[in-house]
């Protein structure tokens, strides 16, 4: 399932019909979900409202061709239920829910947390690991404590590191499915290991991303390890040389032509000068040097 950009105009507005284009995209090369106004679609710069409209707009693309995920990243508990309560109404099938960010919580904190959460929900929740931005973790005995909540029915386990994510797969996904989120690194490896699935944001530039699941799954492995190479390359491309990741992949997007680029909000900026430079000579490099260019 990828996590989808939220792709803005010049005068920063959203670009509906760049965003269900992507989505109709996304879904005939393979996807089988998506996961709207996460991390990649930029959730701290979008109103509430807004991330409501995009939950709207995602149900009317997707055609019902898999589960519209959404992103309800807040601080407070009463953020992330009217969050909840405004996708169950725009039509989304589950919402992806996050630690609190910036204040540092203890264990009981956290848990507490999503007990209130969960109290309240009238959606299916995904919790989603992330500390490296959220600052708080899902550790996996956390996680293993999360499982047994009442609407908790998954984890996206996006915190880079193997032993975090195995450990996590191995004490819950007997209860709650688990979804592997930096599948550039090593989604090959967590398909192999039984993850349920994978969330990330490659897909939305490079179609590969999504064969990650499928290659291995088909036992085409000599396939799926030379796209795990991939994926570590572009990884690291997109986030080295003054680049980092949300506009480096808009900027792709933009660079091959694909709808649902545009330009990033702030505080986030545009890549350019070097930066765009690098990223377009990395990517004729790693992709068809056709498709890497401005369409």
């Amino acid at each position: 399932m990828p996590a989808i950009t939220t792709p803005f105009h010049a005068d920063l507005s959203i670009d509906e019909d760049g965003f269900a284009a992507n989505i109709d995209r996304l879904y005939r090369a393979g996807a089988t979900g998506m996961i709207v106004a996460g991390c990649t679609g930029e959730f701290w710069a979008l109103t509430m409202a807004e991330r409501a409209q995009l939950a709207r707009l995602a149900v009317q693309a997707g055609r019902g061709r898999g589960p519209v995920i959404l992103g309800t990243g807040a601080i407070t508990p009463g953020e992330v239920i009217e969050q909840i309560h405004a996708a169950r109404e725009a039509g989304a099938d589950g919402v992806l829910v996050m630690p609190p960010y910036f204040v540092h919580l203890t264990p009981s904190e956290t848990i507490a947390h999503f007990e209130a959460v969960d109290a309240r929900a009238v959606l299916p929740v995904v919790l989603y690991n992330i500390p490296g931005n959220a600052g708080n973790a899902i550790t996996p005995e956390l996680a293993d404590i999360l499982a047994d909540l009442d609407h908790v029915v998954a984890i996206k386990e996006s915190s880079g590191d193997w032993t975090n994510f195995h450990a996590t797969l191995c004490r819950v996904k007997d209860r709650i499915r688990v979804y592997c989120g930096p599948s550039s690194l090593f989604g090959v490896a967590a398909t192999l290991a039984g993850a349920d699935g994978l969330i990330d944001c490659f897909p939305n530039v490079w179609d590969g991303c999504l064969d990650l699941w499928h290659a291995p799954r088909a036992g085409r492995m000599d396939e799926a390890w030379a796209l795990q190479r991939t994926g570590i390359e572009m990884t690291a491309l997109f986030t080295g040389e003054g680049r980092t990741l949300y506009p480096a992949t808009k900027a792709a997007m933009n660079l091959a032509g694909l709808p649902g680029g545009g330009v990033p909000r702030p505080p986030l900026r545009p890549l350019a000068g070097a930066p765009l430079a690098g990223l377009e000579a990395g990517m004729a490099r790693l992709l068809d040097a056709p498709r890497a260019k401005v369409a």
